[in-house]
């Protein structure tokens, strides 16, 4: 193993660790947000490897989020299985779906591509709303508490929730990290640098770019599947546009191209948001101002910002 790969795997497993000790040092409001925050930070680094590393700018990663929570709160719901086999279906129904939206979107190219997907996402939409006797529609449902429990561990306590949060979120940052370290990833990056050069060379661009928004749309499928387990919720909200904007946002804030980045901008929004919510009913303002902010004073995001001027070694 490469220097550089040892020192970014080594910051990494650090951000686990600060993860996992801040639970005893964070009063219970925070760490319940810490673990919200983790979870959709799984969903921006799923969005992040599709924006970031391969330069596809996609409006309806919304679709692939609720088909992994629609996916499990739908087993759980009407045919009782449990939470394992919830998470596994949730898991291969935004593969499943992934795949079909990616081989049908991967058809167009720069803004059709961008308009495809928010119309396969708003498809989605309409889609749980018209199957109403199964979703209750914009209601959605709640999964009971006696059910979402993995080998006697009950995920409704604080402590389990936020640890089961955290170790999903570790592994998929581990394997976002490796990813984007392996021949793979390096492929997608040199896609978005320069697509004619990398199909010049070889390479299958089309076939690479279809696997990026399967690897894309799963884990962001898994995101979802996960907050329905971990907070016990399935609604059509989360399949709105506005969930297909999120994951934009956090991975512009953070930094595009980064590890770490979803993590840092899904805090950073998340916070931002729930502060000025205590002081305005115009927060999205605020969060609409930073944002503009941040795009004209640091455009390559937070951790961009980090890697260009002081620690030009951040994965």
């Amino acid at each position: 193993m490469s220097t550089a790969h040892t020192r970014n795997l080594l910051l990494h497993l650090f951000i686990i660790a600060v993860l996992a000790g801040a639970f005893f040092l964070l009063p219970e409001y925070h760490s319940g947000i810490i673990a919200r925050v983790m979870v959709l930070a799984i969903y921006a680094m799923g969005y992040n490897l599709l924006f970031g590393y391969t330069g596809l700018l996609s409006l309806g990663h919304a679709l692939f989020f609720a088909s992994g929570m629609y996916g499990l709160g739908l087993v759980m719901y009407h045919l009782g299985a449990p939470p394992l086999v919830g998470l596994l279906a949730g898991i291969s129904f935004a593969l499943f779906i992934s795949a079909i939206a990616g081989f049908l979107a991967l058809r167009t190219t720069g803004v059709a591509f961008m308009i495809v997907t928010l119309m396969f996402a708003q498809a989605g939409f309409l889609t749980i709303l018209l199957m109403g006797k199964y979703t209750r529609g914009d209601e959605g449902f709640v999964l009971k508490q006696s059910e979402r429990i993995i080998a006697g561990i009950d995920l409704t306590q604080a402590g389990n929730r936020y640890y089961a949060a955290l170790l999903l979120f570790a592994i998929c940052l581990l394997l976002i990290g490796w990813i984007v370290q392996s021949g793979f990833g390096k492929t997608l990056v040199a896609i978005r640098e320069n697509e004619e050069r990398a199909r010049m060379l070889g390479y299958d661009v089309q076939r690479h770019k279809w696997i990026a928004v399967i690897v894309s749309g799963t884990i962001s499928g898994t995101a979802g599947a996960a907050y329905a387990l971990l907070f016990g919720y399935v609604g059509a909200t989360f399949a709105t546009v506005q969930y297909s904007i999120f994951p934009l946002l956090y991975v512009l804030l953070g930094g595009a191209g980064t590890t770490i980045g979803p993590l840092i901008g899904t805090l950073f929004m998340f916070y931002l948001i729930d502060i000025s919510s205590q002081f305005t009913s115009a927060y999205l303002l605020i969060a609409g101002v930073a944002l503009i902010l941040l795009t004209l004073f640091a455009p390559q995001g937070l951790v961009g910002v980090l890697r260009k001027r002081l620690l030009p070694w951040l994965p």
